[in-house]
């Protein structure tokens, strides 16, 4: 399943989880605290999962510790072998993360068919989470209200006001309305830099990945040559030869098969002297 799985791109599967969930998240690693996987595995397999249990406010590994053990409670009822690397996705790292959410998104396209309950509501269903963690939040959300409250109250106020105190109000400086579009600017900016770099570091990480991948094949390819059966064979001389050639020019190809005709043409020499011996 995971094969084909890696070749959705990283803004394709935000606009998956937009399209599902209802967040508008700008940047994968936004999900490494295991509540949206949580939330879509909840969206697929009704009944299965603690929703009440998901902490969505997880800001410290702890705490998203915890939402990827509930995460691997429900593999376990469901009998999925993924592994969840979780020490990896916590801290994270964009490519770790875009390819967990790769895979997810694979298995919940083959669960049904793809077709999902119309009648899931994302949202409603996040507002039942975190209920026995987050006592905070619930205290935040009530503070959130009495400000509201007191920004309404105060609004009413300002209705009431005579006509000159209301002009006087709406007589906003021209140089504070530029100001308010800079800053909107430079948060459009500072949002394309954030996307940019996350592309940077996700082509690092693969990068950095090929060369680990093609570094143990070449080591694998020195030990086998030094094996004391295949050390002195021509054909493994001249794979040693390329592998330690350290020019910077030019190839040694060449040398390599020069080398392994000379040392093909002595065995052969050789194994004629003993025949007619």
């Amino acid at each position: 399943m995971e094969g084909g799985a890696y070749y959705v791109g990283r803004n394709e599967i935000l606009a998956w989880i937009h399209s599902k969930l209802h967040l508008n998240l700008s940047r994968v690693e936004e999900a490494a605290s295991g509540a949206v996987q949580c939330q879509l595995m909840d969206m697929v397999h009704p009944g299965v999962v603690p929703i009440h249990k998901v902490n969505f406010e997880a800001k410290t590994e702890y705490d998203m510790i915890q939402n990827y053990k509930i995460l691997q409670e429900i593999f376990n009822k469901l009998k999925i072998t993924k592994n969840i690397e979780v020490n990896k996705l916590v801290k994270g790292r964009p490519l770790d993360n875009l390819e967990f959410l790769q895979w997810l998104k694979r298995y919940c396209d083959s669960v049904n068919g793809g077709m999902m309950n119309e009648n899931y509501n994302p949202v409603e269903r996040r507002s039942k989470g975190g209920k026995e963690r987050n006592p905070r939040c619930s205290q935040k959300n009530v503070k959130s209200l009495q400000i509201n409250n007191q920004i309404n109250h105060n609004s009413n106020l300002a209705d009431s006001c005579d006509d000159g105190n209301a002009v006087a109000v709406n007589n906003v400086k021209p140089g504070k309305a530029v100001g308010l579009a800079g800053f909107a600017n430079s948060s459009v900016q500072i949002q394309a830099l954030k996307n940019k770099l996350t592309d940077l570091k996700i082509h690092v990480d693969l990068l950095e990945k090929e060369r680990d991948f093609y570094f143990s094949k070449l080591r694998d390819i020195e030990i086998l040559c030094q094996t004391q059966e295949l050390e002195d064979l021509p054909m493994a001389l001249a794979i040693k030869r390329i592998m330690y050639y350290s020019e910077e020019k030019g190839s040694s190809l060449s040398e390599a098969e020069e080398i392994f005709q000379i040392l093909s043409n002595k065995q052969l020499s050789s194994y004629d002297i003993n025949e007619h011996c």
